[in-house]
């Protein structure tokens, strides 16, 4: 008897994109002895568990094991953890998140609503009896105390489980399930990158936290209609427009004591950033609603007052950017900016990089230099489409790391590298730590091998030299005009056009199933220079006359069919889709649009104010940039071609009734169209079935609509 392998679609979705069993979320410790990461037990396994690798003798041990701390336990999630997870696109399970104290000896984390700590050094782990659900556990500087979120209230407990006491909690007036401390709202968690709602301080002595009041905030309803009799679910939806969570900053000490962070919130309401070393003051990054101007502010924490150490304005947006600001040990302010229409890194006012580089995320800052990831910038010598590098910069100049072509990211302590490497022709990533810039050891990766190797030619297509991504069936003759898939993100956050082997499987196997499959980073996608992001501005259709562009360069170089082209994608992907169907029939001859948004002023504040303002303010931006309006369909053209909508029900990022109404538009203006509705979808597609399937579905509508045998 024979066992009938699987399909790539059901591999590709039981190993979660072939991400399963790959160590992640590394972090050293400062004397350089320990890598601390996590890592499933192999590639179709869910749950994440805390390992310990000795960077001298390169042995990896596990130090905490969920299914050993459950019993072999169900895991069972709250709705804010749930909720927490789908912010971050977090698939795994087990232990998807843990912090350390300053030595890295002891970690927290929560893994079914229940707190725990493993010490790092003896690889044991224990639970700390508190009644849950606990969210977001971290252990203080010195290790002595861990602080955790249940019920909205902050609260501190020994690290031996000794005297478990509420240092903040929602005040007895607040309206029911409104008000937290030490949580990030929504659209900081959704869109600002920031995660976490409290900082301990170095000395372990008191904290800054966050306080969220949701209550301004419309309550929309997220129901699963094929399950009529669960309640909706209520959440809190900042619409573009509407109002947001009122956020305030306290420092609090550990017997209660508090003191309010003081700025002016009605100029600048968006906290973006919170930073707190041993090099200085807290530092805060503080935004205006539109975007267009901040504060870097230092915080006195003992009279919550606060002084302006930076200010930042564009007449665009101003962008936020991984790791900064943030302190140098020698107490400088580190900073990315905008300048002389290159992104660099800065050290004060002083400009560190130039237009060689696009400076993306400052990684670590030591007293000898500052490690980053960029990408070639405007005035490089060669355009590298896709790659991203790790640098180290200083007064003496800038050194690359990452050697190979490809896509690098870096965490540092103690003279040791963790450099995580992924290159287009190998699978996977590869882990290497290095010492002094040595390789001593290699982190090992369970991750399955896809099967699957992308035949992908990275280019650059149109006169505005769009990167791209051209990718032929692997038995292609070379000869033969192709039908086109173009397969594009296409838009702000969201590069797809990258130089490793793993970012382009799904479109290799949409590939072999007999297209030339194109994915084009245009305008608004981040990687080249802030003029190139910063074009969108007022207008995101812009982001379509690229995709075109594109389409129409490659043409000149290699054998399409621009009689059949369609095109597909997800989100902002699947806006982009429906716009290309709607507006330029004359171009694409199908569409898929998944979990598109239809209408940009039913998507959230911080995201759709920074690229189209106020929409009482910009009402023709919205409507020209919307595939309808309240009159229907904006701006449709001839002639009607094929669409298939496809959305998840339970989404509570782009809800559902994007994709409903423009089913409605369709059906009033007379266009046939198809939708599948994804009963207990989120924004993502974790379920194994319903990813695989969703494949499958789609190759078959291409080829319906593109009359393909």
């Amino acid at each position: 008897m024979t066992t009938e392998p699987l399909s790539f679609p059901r591999r590709y979705a039981r190993t979660q994109r072939f991400t399963l069993g790959a160590p992640r979320a590394f972090t050293v410790s400062p004397d350089g002895s320990r890598v601390v990461f996590l890592r499933s037990s192999s590639g179709t396994d869910r749950a994440n568990q805390l390992w310990v690798l000795d960077a001298a003798e390169g042995q990896e041990r596990v130090a905490a094991d969920p299914r050993a701390l459950l019993g072999g336990a169900t895991e069972r999630l709250s709705a804010a953890e749930r909720a927490r997870r789908e912010r971050s696109r977090e698939g795994g399970a087990g232990i998807v998140g843990y912090a350390t104290d300053t030595a890295v000896e002891l970690a927290s984390f929560a893994l079914s609503g229940r707190l725990f700590t493993a010490e790092l050094r003896a690889g044991t782990a224990r639970e700390l009896r508190v009644p849950g659900p606990v969210i977001d556990p971290r252990p203080s500087p010195d290790g002595r105390l861990v602080a955790y979120v249940r019920g909205g209230a902050l609260r501190v407990i020994g690290a031996e489980g000794e005297d478990d006491r509420a240092l903040a909690e929602p005040e007895s007036g607040a309206e029911p399930g409104m008000v937290s401390y030490g949580l990030a709202e929504f659209i900081a968690a959704e869109e600002m990158g920031r995660s976490r709602g409290f900082w301990w301080s170095p000395e372990g002595d008191r904290l800054l936290v966050a306080r969220v009041d949701d209550a301004p905030v419309r309550r929309w309803w997220i129901s699963d209609p094929a399950q009529p009799e669960r309640a909706p679910q209520q959440v809190g939806y900042p619409a573009a427009g509407t109002d947001n969570a009122d956020v305030r900053l306290f420092v609090i000490g550990l017997d209660g004591a508090r003191t309010e962070v003081v700025w002016d919130r009605a100029r600048y309401p968006y906290l973006a950033h919170v930073h707190w070393s041993p090099a200085g003051a807290p530092l805060i990054l503080v935004q205006a609603r539109d975007q267009r101007s901040q504060l870097f502010l230092a915080v006195d924490p003992d009279t919550g007052t606060t002084r302006m150490v930076h200010a930042d304005e564009d007449r665009q947006w101003l962008d936020l950017f991984p790791g900064v600001p943030c302190w140098s040990p020698a107490g400088q302010l580190v900073r990315i900016a905008d300048e002389g229409g290159a992104r660099v890194l800065a050290f004060g006012e002083r400009p560190f990089t130039g237009p060689q580089l696009h400076v993306r995320a400052v990684l670590d800052v030591s007293d000898d230099d500052v490690l980053i990831s960029a990408s070639a910038g405007e005035a490089a010598t060669a355009p590298e489409t896709g790659e991203v590098h790790v640098y180290r910069v200083n007064e003496l100049g800038v050194e690359r790391l990452s050697q190979e072509p490809g896509v690098h990211s870096a965490v540092r302590g103690g003279g040791v590298t963790v450099l995580a490497s992924s290159v287009p022709d190998r699978p996977g990533a590869q882990v290497r730590v290095l010492r002094d810039g040595k390789p001593v050891a290699t982190v090992t990766s369970y991750a399955e091998s896809p099967g699957l190797s992308p035949r992908v030619t990275l280019t650059e297509g149109g006169a505005r030299k769009i990167s791209c991504a051209l990718l032929m069936p692997t038995d292609y003759d070379g000869v033969t005009p192709l039908p086109v898939l173009m397969d594009p993100y296409g838009g702000p956050h969201g590069p797809r056009v990258l130089a490793a082997h793993n970012a382009h499987l799904t479109s290799q196997w949409f590939a072999d199933q007999g297209f030339a499959v194109i994915v084009a980073d245009g305008r608004g996608t981040p990687g080249r220079s802030p003029a190139w992001e910063k074009a969108i501005r007022d207008d995101l259709t812009l982001t379509l006359d690229d995709q075109i562009d594109a389409l129409h360069g490659l043409a000149e170089r290699f054998p399409l069919d621009l009689s059949r082209v369609a095109i597909r994608g997800w989100s902002f992907g699947g806006w982009l889709a429906g716009l290309a169907v709607l507006r330029r029939p004359d171009v694409f001859h199908a569409g898929i649009a998944g979990a598109p948004v239809t209408d940009w002023r039913l998507y959230d504040t911080h995201y759709t104010e920074r690229y189209l303002g106020d929409p009482a303010a910009a009402a023709e931006a919205y409507a020209k940039s919307s595939l309808i309006t309240d009159d229907g369909l904006s701006a449709p053209a001839e002639p009607h071609r094929p669409l298939m909508i496809v959305h998840g029900l339970a989404d509570d990022n782009v809800v559902v009734a994007h994709a409903l109404r423009l089913s409605s538009a369709l059906l009033a203006a007379g266009r046939p169209h198809e939708v599948l509705p994804l009963s207990g979808v989120t924004h993502m597609t974790p379920q194994e079935q319903v990813a695989e399937n969703l494949l499958l579905l789609q190759v078959d509508f291409l080829k319906r609509a593109l009359n393909l045998g």
